[in-house]
Parts: C-alpha cells; structure tokens; sequence
C-alpha cells in the first residue's frame, strides 16, 4: 500500500568500511592491520608504562579488540 511493501529497500548510506568489508582481500588486509596494532599495543603494555599511558593503551586495546570482533564475525540476515 502507497508503495511502502516493494521489496528490499537500498540503505541510504554506506560507510567506505561496510564497502571494504564486502571485499575479501580488503578485509583481510584490514583484519592483518589490526591485529599488529593490537600486538604493538600488548608489547607497550608488557614494557610497563606511566599509570596515564597504560590506561590509554588498555582502552585502545578494547577498541581494536572490539573492532576486530565485530569484522570476523559472520554478517547477520534482518
């Protein structure tokens, strides 16, 4: 009715980051960059850092971690 149930509707927008996660080889290299940031972030930590600095760098950590979690996982059907 008033053309509201025609089939599947096309987003109005995309992030430049969906557009490269449909692409393997981009989300590869994307995964690959990633995790070395996470592991340079973990080598800081290791070395021991001001209380300011370790508390920026575990933040850091979450959100790469977090990233990293969301682009592996297996898109989801609506």
């Amino acid at each position: 009715m008033f053309g509201l149930d025609k089939g599947k509707k096309e987003p109005l927008f995309i992030f430049d980051l969906e557009k490269d996660l449909q692409d393997d080889s981009k989300q590869t290299k994307l995964v690959q960059r990633i995790e070395k940031h996470i592991q340079e972030i973990k080598t800081e930590l290791r070395k021991g850092t001001k209380v300011e600095e370790f508390e920026k760098l575990g933040l850091l950590l979450h959100g790469y971690s977090a990233l990293l979690k969301i682009i592996t996982q297996p898109a989801r059907k609506h």
